[in-house]
């Protein structure tokens, strides 16, 4: 009787070693390595995979002007959000690996989009019962017949599952819980999940069925498992978001048939998540009368215009050092920026704590909301409020200059149908644009001394 066999495998980039080792030797990561018990020899020849009617034949080499390119039809649903961060739809035969945080909403987002499709859907759980699953799908909605429940771990019946009922996509929640019978490790381990990863993309591409795959996270906020199980899977969705916040927001990693600029808004409610399909109107402050301390961004979150609102707070500083704390912003560009009004402006914010929040839980990158936080901080300084009716969209530049931003136009759209009577832009966007077009007064500016004289008079 032949000894199980162990091996090594760093749990960052996967790389196998036969014998523990401080630093790995392929990605220079310490600390990594973790034993694994990998199958037995023979065994994999000796269990067939049994959901296999006829074992696929190899392919064969084909001239490139020979083949035939062919327009992907893609599977709709009910969940518009969903379909905008695939890219449209979902693809036949892909794998889709959705993460994030414990408790954000993963499994009610995929319950809520098999129990509200009008499609058949086979949803399989390993973390909970059918009871548990059951309570949850009666307050997302009415249960149809069409989604089916499984409460299974062991791949080989899950597929075969799958096979003899031919659902439209299958979800699974989650990887980590999957084991394979080829393997004798717990689940979980590396080994396990890159193996059942593997069986599940096998099993997708032969029979053409789409397969979600929700994932835990580890505590560096990536995905836990072997990176290997990013290469694995066609698209990696990340569902992120506050808990104090009801927002969440479902963002494109990696996608092989479409665009990873694409983005989805819920917000979560008793009776499941909730689409935003116009997010600006939310999150922006209902006020009765102009705070100082307040300016509205125009940002672009892939392709879809929002308009956000950003919040300062400069007090003097009485405890020594001064503060800076940013909320939703990158800190270090919060402090560049306040190096260029100090440089450039001569305001005082060296001897003054800076608070700087984005409203709403949002976070973002985009640097054209540069302009607004400027205003802001200093709408705060000074204690001049900004008319609650102007937006801003324009990056700093370190010399002071306001440099100009990709999607103008769309920006403006934004603000136009919203309501705003004016927005502040810089005038290097101007090169093409209709002003004619729009309600909205456009203000063309190229440096921090005409924004200001144009805002605060100063």
């Amino acid at each position: 009787m032949s000894k199980i066999k162990t091996v090594y495998i760093c749990s960052n980039c996967g790389n196998q070693s036969p014998r523990w080792e401080g630093k790995c030797t392929s990605c220079g990561e310490w600390n990594t390595y973790q034993e694994e018990i990998v199958s037995k020899p023979g065994t994999r020849e000796s269990r067939p995979e049994t959901w296999r009617d006829n074992p696929k034949q190899g392919n064969k080499p084909i001239p490139l002007p020979q083949i035939i390119a062919k327009g992907i039809s893609r599977l709709l649903i009910s969940d518009g959000e969903l379909v905008r961060v695939l890219g449209g739809g979902i693809v036949p035969g892909s794998i889709v690996l959705i993460g994030g945080q414990p408790g954000i909403g993963k499994s009610t987002l995929m319950l809520q989009a098999a129990v509200r499709a009008d499609i058949r859907v086979l949803y399989v759980s390993g973390e909970e019962s059918e009871e548990q699953i059951k309570m949850r799908a009666d307050r997302i909605g009415p249960p149809r017949e069409e989604c089916y429940i499984l409460t299974e771990t062991n791949t080989e019946k899950i597929l075969k599952h799958a096979k003899d009922l031919q659902p439209d996509f299958v979800v699974i929640d989650s990887i980590q819980t999957l084991s394979s019978p080829f393997l004798e490790s717990t689940p979980g381990s590396i080994t396990q999940v890159r193996e059942t990863a593997g069986e599940m993309q096998r099993f997708a591409k032969e029979t053409g069925i789409p397969v979600f795959l929700i994932g835990h996270i580890n505590k560096e906020g990536s995905i836990a498992g072997p990176k290997l199980l990013e290469h694995i899977v066609d698209t990696v969705l990340q569902f992120e978001g506050d808990r104090h916040y009801s927002y969440r927001i479902l963002r494109t990693l990696k996608n092989r048939f479409g665009s990873t600029d694409e983005m989805g808004i819920y917000e979560m409610q008793a009776d499941g998540l909730r689409e935003v399909s116009n997010p600006s109107e939310l999150l922006l402050a209902q006020k009765d009368e102009d705070l100082s301390g307040s300016a509205v961004g125009a940002t672009m979150e892939g392709m879809r215009p929002m308009l956000i609102e950003t919040q300062g707070l400069v007090s003097s500083a009485v405890y020594g050092n001064p503060q800076r704390t940013a909320t939703g912003f990158d800190l270090r560009r919060m402090g560049m920026l306040l190096a260029v009004l100090e440089k450039r402006c001569q305001l005082p914010f060296a001897q003054n704590d800076v608070f700087l929040n984005i409203a709403g839980g949002i976070r973002v990158s985009d640097p054209a909301i540069d302009m607004a936080v400027v205003c802001a901080l200093i709408s705060s300084l000074h204690d001049i409020p900004v008319p609650h009716s102007y937006c801003f969209a324009g990056e700093i530049g370190l010399s002071g200059e306001i440099r100009a931003v990709t999607r103008a136009e769309q920006r403006i759209q934004e603000a136009d149908r919203l309501g705003f009577s004016r927005i502040f832009i810089s005038k290097y966007n101007a090169k093409g644009l209709d002003v004619s077009r729009y309600k909205i007064r456009i203000s063309m500016v190229s440096r921090l001394e005409e924004l200001l004289d144009e805002v605060f008079g100063l």
